[in-house]
């Protein structure tokens, strides 16, 4: 049986199908090829050069703690090259929380915990577009911004819009930690009806993920 060809990319290099490209930023170079290192050895990984950092790449920043220069990197890589992001950091304030989430990252990392089988599976999450936030941060994250939304709420004459039940509901299973299919059972729906839901919501809000969702739904009191 002959194997798949590799698909081509822009700049005319082979990629191997059925693999998610993946590049690596880190501030030294220890950093960098220990993340590279443990990466490479994954079959589902096809790991390029920094500069490659592109529509359908996910981009794994490492940083001890997500200062601003971390952060304007990150906007680069979502809004301006259109990848995906996981954030390999050692720490988080509680006013930088919010802050990486609207950058659009999707999936952070404990540095302490990044061994291969974690960092695949926060790299498998983020090309799929779901959220993978360590279950303290998700709790840090729904009080700030649950915060954020107790001290807005006297702010009268501006109407909650945007969301409809059905996407409140699959939010809500979200914030939970709930992956796609176990929302679907939760909710009696289909897997691609859930799909459907949280393209539609973001598309239309201009979110850039599940985690921004999530952000998104409790800064306006819907969770």
């Amino acid at each position: 049986m002959r194997s798949s060809p590799p698909t081509t990319d822009a700049g005319g290099s082979h990629r191997p199908t059925g693999r998610i490209p993946v590049v690596v930023q880190a501030p030294d170079p220890i950093s960098r090829a220990g993340v590279r290192s443990l990466l490479g050895q994954q079959p589902v990984i096809d790991l390029l050069d920094e500069v490659e950092a592109g529509p359908g790449t996910v981009a794994v920043m490492v940083s001890e703690t997500p200062d601003e220069s971390t952060l304007s990197l990150l906007r680069k890589l979502v809004r301006g090259d259109g990848a995906s992001a996981v954030l390999v950091v050692g720490a988080i304030r509680e006013a930088e929380l919010l802050d990486v989430v609207e950058c659009g990252v999707g999936a952070i990392v404990w540095r302490h915990e990044a061994g291969a089988d974690r960092l695949v599976q926060a790299v498998l999450a983020a090309s799929r577009g779901d959220g993978d936030l360590p279950a303290d941060l998700l709790g840090r994250l729904i009080t700030q911004v649950g915060s954020l939304q107790r001290t807005a709420a006297g702010q009268a004459g501006v109407p909650l819009t945007g969301l409809v039940p059905r996407e409140v509901d699959v939010l809500r299973l979200v914030a939970e930690g709930m992956d796609t299919g176990e929302i679907a059972g939760k909710l009696s729906y289909s897997e691609r009806t859930v799909k459907n839901v949280m393209h539609g919501l973001t598309t239309r809000l201009q979110l850039r993920n599940r985690a921004h969702a999530v952000a998104y739904a409790l800064r306006e009191g819907y969770l």
